[in-house]
């Protein structure tokens, strides 16, 4: 231990004899200078070269992202709209079919008995008609209603992610997603 104060103490004289703060806190001044310099050369090229290119890659990453939440509202838009078509044409076929039965029903009581047998068996077969109608009405919107959603959901994704899949993955991806939106 005494070894290393006698060391420490002849070091710090030879440092205070030079009298050079810098090369007696082992710090090459020349050195410290030229790194200074290269540093400031490095920030400015930097900045001039480099941070506007990473910048403007930022941006448009921002901009393609938000171009696609709009595109999926104006998707979810669209959807519900075709829900509420959907549902004004359910009623309003619900609503002629309650005047066929209603009409139907008039009518039968009005005449004899066979006439009125024949009436109901008249008005069940315009009601199962209408009701098949209806069914077919549904069946087709709803496809309709699946075919643009997809169509929309594989434009929005397809901006999303850009480049990451294939055609058929995309619309296999769509059909499991609208399969399990169904659930």
């Amino acid at each position: 231990m005494l070894r290393n104060i006698t060391y420490l103490a002849a070091e710090t004289a030879h440092s205070e004899g030079s009298g050079d703060l810098f090369s007696s806190l082992g710090i090459n001044l020349e050195m410290l200078i030229f790194q200074a310099i290269a540093f400031i050369v490095l920030v400015l090229l930097l900045g001039k070269f480099v941070f506007p290119v990473l910048m403007k890659a930022v941006d448009d990453r921002q901009a393609k992202i938000e171009e696609a939440g709009k595109a999926a509202e104006q998707a979810e838009k669209k959807a519900d709209e075709a829900q509420a078509k959907i549902e004004a044409t359910l009623k309003k076929a619900r609503t002629e079919a309650a005047d066929i039965v209603s009409t139907a029903k008039d009518e039968a009581t009005q005449m004899i008995e066979k006439a009125e047998s024949q009436a109901k068996a008249r008005s069940e077969r315009i009601v199962a008609e209408a009701q098949e109608d209806i069914k077919k009405d549904v069946l087709a919107a709803r496809k309709a209603l699946e075919k643009d959603t997809v169509q929309l959901v594989k434009k929005a994704a397809s901006l999303a992610v850009a480049g990451v899949a294939d055609e058929k993955l995309d619309t296999a991806l769509i059909k499991k997603s609208v399969e399990g939106a169904r659930r």
